[in-house]
């Protein structure tokens, strides 16, 4: 059988794997040796283990990328699971629709947008991607072909939707979309200089906007700018642009490329403390209003292919959290003092406000609360000791880590942060499991 070296985004495992591919969706479930448990695969853009099966098969699922139907006038879209959010997104936009709910990349499957549970800027007032997904299909290890809805096995729709590809295969999806007048979005650029003017300004943000999300600092200590940064907020535009567009807004680094990992990891101390001084600084206004290409406000570091290569051969971490909403001005707060302290940093350190519509999923990252997601180039037992703290942090303040995102969490954190583990277990398909999986599921 063909194996290959497959890691994740992260860079963190290069490990080889049994692959198979699923050709069609009308396909049969793989025959697979004895005792070999078998993991779908998508486009690898997890950052950690989630979407690895170490020691067993990867089953791939780019080759599942045709259309199914498309109704413009109600914009309800069907495909295969394999297919790109980039490839939809260059379907239905013309047509004047854009996807529900969209993740920092548009190189993710739908069926790794629904297994991941995806969210975006706007879960304030769009929840994840779950919430738009109408209907799917799981095929089973058994040859059993489920249909999965609100209506129709809805406690396997529950089980699927950020159940990780544990329950099965996702071989094809039905989605409502959003209508928008064009590609184009209003956005604003608010600099704030605290985690007081941060909390502010998305009381004010979300009641109006529908996209909102901002960088901080993460290398200022308390007392110097804590939790500093730029908030930019974002409405859909209800018709055309008037008059002459940048055309250069649109991704303008669309065409670079990382064609290798550096020998060291580019992102460090000095230039940590150096980019985000820039960053911050180089909008002079403390407002800033333009006309953004959707590309260029959702997807900005798709500009740069394999980016992450720059973080070296070692890899990189993301921490990802979310904390409950009645701890989380202390906690966050408590989380950016213990990173600025441990002068690790982080490039990409994004804070958002999660709102209260509910996920569907029963292992769904997003609750209301706050989140914080931070990049780490991989620095060994430093870094271990800096997540050791966060951990305690997380834990305290209610809060989870996302599983999307992760390389290395507690298998305590990840029961104390999802209760509904328990629940979720009987719907695991026998034949299906992750290097993620048996991490968090092993005994401490």
């Amino acid at each position: 059988m063909p194996r290959g070296m497959v890691s994740s985004w992260g860079n963190l495992v290069h490990a080889d794997h049994e692959l198979r591919r699923l050709a069609s969706r009308h396909a049969d479930f793989p025959q697979l040796p004895a005792r070999c448990s078998v993991l779908p695969f998508g486009n690898g853009r997890s950052y950690g283990d989630s979407c690895l099966n170490v020691g067993g098969v990867l089953l791939e699922m780019r080759a599942l990328d045709r259309f199914i139907a498309f109704d413009r006038e109600t914009g309800v879209i069907a495909c295969e699971a394999g297919v790109l959010l980039d490839e939809l997104l260059a379907i239905t936009v013309p047509a004047g629709w854009f996807v529900p709910v969209t993740p920092g990349t548009r190189f993710v499957t739908v069926g790794g947008a629904i297994a991941n549970d995806v969210h975006g800027k706007n879960h304030h007032v769009a929840g994840t991607f779950g919430c738009h997904v109408r209907r799917f299909e799981l095929l089973r290890s058994s040859g059993a072909r489920l249909a999965c809805s609100p209506t129709e096995n809805p406690e396997w729709l529950a089980a699927t939707i950020g159940g990780l590809g544990l329950t099965g295969v996702i071989t094809w999806a039905e989605i409502q979309l959003r209508r928008i007048a064009g590609p184009w979005l209003d956005v604003e650029t608010l600099r704030f200089g605290g985690l007081a003017e941060f909390f502010e300004l998305c009381a004010q943000s979300d009641r109006d906007w529908e996209h909102t999300v901002a960088w901080i600092d993460c290398t200022r200590s308390p007392g110097s700018g804590l939790g500093r940064g730029l908030l930019q907020r974002a409405n859909h535009l209800e018709r055309g642009p008037v008059g002459h567009v940048d055309k250069a807004s649109r991704a303008a680094a669309r065409g670079l490329r990382v064609p290798f990992a550096p020998p060291v990891s580019l992102v460090n101390g000095p230039t940590l403390r150096a980019f985000n001084t820039f960053y911050y600084h180089r909008q002079r206004a403390s407002r800033k209003k333009a006309l953004q290409h959707y590309e260029s406000f959702f997807y900005p570091l798709d500009g740069i292919r394999n980016w992450n290569r720059l973080y070296g051969p070692r890899g990189f971490y993301q921490y990802q959290c979310v904390v409950a909403p009645e701890s989380g001005r202390e906690a966050i707060a408590e989380l950016l003092a213990c990173v600025a302290a441990s002068g690790q940093g982080s490039f990409l350190a994004v804070l958002k406000l999660f709102g209260a519509p509910a996920s569907p999923g029963m292992l769904s990252f997003p609750m209301q609360g706050v989140t914080l997601a931070l990049d780490f180039p991989n620095r060994g037992a430093k870094l271990a000791r800096l997540f050791a703290q966060l951990d305690e942090l997380v834990a305290a303040a209610g809060g989870r880590l996302y599983p999307a995102k992760d390389a290395r969490m507690p298998g305590s954190l990840f029961r104390s942060g999802y209760p509904r583990w328990r629940e979720f277990v009987p719907f695991i398909d026998p034949r299906h499991s992750s290097s993620f999986w048996r991490r968090v599921m092993a005994a401490e």
